[in-house]
Parts: C-alpha cells; structure tokens; sequence
C-alpha cells in the first residue's frame, strides 16, 4: 500500500511539471499569435492603402501604343 502511494505521488509531481512546460508553451504561443495578428492587421492597411493609391480612373489613362 505505501508503494502505491509514493507511485501516486511520483505520477502527481511528474504531472505537474508536465502542465507546468504546457502552460508555458500556451503562453508564449498566445503572445506570438498576438504579434501575428498585429502584423496582419498592419500588412493589410498598408496593402489597403497601395491599391487606393494605384486606383486609376480610365479616362486617365492613356491608350495603349497599338491603337
């Protein structure tokens, strides 16, 4: 019955260093995710004002040189 119990008790502690490393990897992927989305969201207004500013009205443009 002892032998139970301090297996019981090895298995508990190597658990909790396992949630423990858990934890911290879901973290730090939460803060990396965070900073991607940033990022995305910084990429897509510049994306957003680049093709506002490549808007060209037809009547603007020249033909082109076969006509």
């Amino acid at each position: 019955m002892h032998d139970d119990i301090v297996d019981l008790q090895t298995r508990v502690a190597f658990q909790d260093g396992v949630l423990e490393q858990l934890n911290q990897v879901v973290t730090s992927q939460q803060t990396q995710i965070g900073r991607l989305e940033n990022q995305v969201k910084s990429l897509k207004s510049q994306l957003e004002s680049l093709q506002h500013s490549q808007v060209v009205q037809q009547g603007d443009e020249p033909p082109p040189p076969h006509y």
